[in-house]
């Protein structure tokens, strides 16, 4: 071969090498996003010297270990519970004999509850992302780092539906982890839970995907309108590991577990995490909104899967799919030209195969969003494009009242009503949930509120604009009807729902 040729071969051979190493270089980068809307993309200090791609060979954790265990925080709650009867007495002896109050039931006592679990920095500045439930009714939050640093947090606010919540600590260049892609997830790939279970300090397992899109009906306990598509693992997570994250080996966040399969409430093989883009779209909502701006498609279908039969009436392939039961009037679905009996299969192309997955999808769009969905109908596949709209059938941004907080059905008092109870007026409290500030105090159904703040109260929207104009501890009087005196009683605006 002459020298001209070899020649040729190897300056085409380095071209080629170069072409590609650029290639690689300039396409291969992750592209990290920041949790909070508007900011610069800025990389933590944990991840440093970590190029977030997992090595060749046996699997090595320890690079997406340090980089999450920094990040990784033990939350602790203090909850008082109010005991008290179910109706107020009166002591008739009680200016000679005050000790008597308890006899006659005038007294209570608050019961603290202490509880703990772990959460998530997900910003420099101190947003921390748990679960509900972890938080759920806290008078008091301490969060304390891996540095043993201890911070008063303040709840931000709180999704049960989801059994999210995101609270904040007063902080400045925490390390905090990025946000990974739950849609990516496969069955079978290796991943991490992070947390403080069972008491102890920060604790590493490791485990598989071993489903996706699982649902328990578990957050059914804390809300009507359970939000639930779990990645299922069988790393090893216990009491006290709830709200912290589940990373995959090039160390970003892909979840954040909530819950376990056990007969006896300790760890027996399985658990559940909330898929990350579930998580950021909802936090992002709470951060900004202070509650959830949930997207509907306005469609109903049926707990369980079709039979074999069912699917061959109506023409469905067997290959997965949501069945439409009901489309609703006024919603999404209907407005795009769903109808009962199409089969959903994809949203953005992305397949759909249980009603699970459905939620998933939906849960990470807000009202207004753009989607596009594909269904099977007599046979054939269709796809069209939908509008997300918000549960009223509008795509408005709903705006948390400071009325949620209180966890009561409200209403005014009728002029009838206010005449018999010699009063001008006020807000009956019809009933009382098991969560919100009325369940942590000495209040029973029935109570008529007059005053909050020392400020007349004679309907529900005058009642609401004082406590908007209010922080921290707000003073209510009321009357409970049939019983002599004014009973007050004390809530704090600030504290956890």
């Amino acid at each position: 071969m002459k020298w001209k040729q070899i020649l040729a071969i190897v300056l085409i051979s380095a071209s080629t090498t170069g072409v590609t190493m650029w290639g690689v270089n300039h396409f291969s980068h992750d592209t990290y996003v920041y949790q909070k809307e508007g900011d610069t993309g800025k990389i933590p200090a944990n991840y440093a010297g970590f190029n977030g791609v997992a090595g060749v060979g046996p699997v090595d954790f320890s690079a997406a270990a340090d980089a999450t265990i920094p990040a990784t925080v033990h939350i602790k709650t203090k909850a008082t519970r109010t005991v008290s009867n179910n109706l107020p007495r009166n002591n008739p002896f009680g200016d000679l004999f005050p000790d008597l109050d308890d006899f006659f039931g005038d007294r209570y006592r608050s019961i603290p509850q202490m509880a703990s679990g772990s959460g998530a920095i997900i910003s420099e500045d101190g947003y921390i992302v748990t679960n509900n439930h972890v938080v759920d009714g806290a008078d008091d939050i301490t969060v304390t780092l891996t540095n043993k640093k201890s911070f008063k947090a303040k709840l931000i606010a709180s999704d049960p539906s989801s059994d999210l919540a995101v609270i904040k600590i007063e902080a400045k260049s925490l390390p905090f982890l990025l946000y990974g892609n739950s849609d990516d997830v496969k069955v079978g790939q290796w991943v991490l839970a992070v947390g403080y279970p069972l008491t102890l300090e920060t604790t590493v397992t490791a485990g598989i995907v071993s489903a996706k899109g699982r649902t328990l009906e578990i957050n059914r306990r804390q809300s009507d309108t359970p939000v639930e598509s779990f990645i299922q693992t069988d790393a090893a997570v216990n009491p006290g590991n709830s709200g912290g994250p589940l990373v995959s080996t090039d160390g970003k966040l892909i979840g954040i577990n909530s819950a376990i399969a056990s007969p006896t409430g300790a760890y027996a093989g399985y658990s559940f995490t909330i898929p990350v883009n579930i998580v950021k779209k909802i936090v992002s909502d709470l951060i900004k909104f202070g509650t959830v701006q949930r997207a509907y498609l306005g469609i109903e279908y049926p707990k369980d899967n079709l039979s074999d039969e069912d699917k061959k009436q109506n023409g469905i392939k067997d290959d997965g799919g949501v069945y439409v039961m009901t489309v609703r009037e006024g919603g999404a679905a209907i407005a795009a030209g769903i109808k009962k009996g199409d089969v959903i299969t994809k949203i953005n192309n992305m397949p759909v195969v249980s009603g699970a997955d459905l939620i998933g999808q939906i849960a990470t769009y807000r009202p207004g969003d753009k989607i596009t969905l594909t269904y099977q109908r007599a046979g054939k596949e269709y796809t069209t494009a939908i509008t997300l709209k918000n549960k009223t059938g509008s795509t408005d941004i709903v705006k948390n009242s400071v009325l949620d907080k209180l966890g009561a059905d409200l209403e005014n008092v009728s002029k009838a009503d206010a005449k018999e109870f010699n009063i001008k007026g006020g807000v009956l409290v019809k009933s009382i949930s098991q969560r919100g500030l009325f369940s942590k105090v000495r209040i029973q159904e029935g109570y008529v509120i007059v005053k909050a703040n020392n400020k007349d109260v004679a309907s529900v929207e005058e009642l609401k604009k004082v406590l908007e104009g209010a922080s921290g501890s707000v003073k209510l009087e009321g009357i409970y009807p049939g019983y002599e005196g004014v009973y007050p009683i004390v809530i704090n605006l600030d504290s956890a729902q």
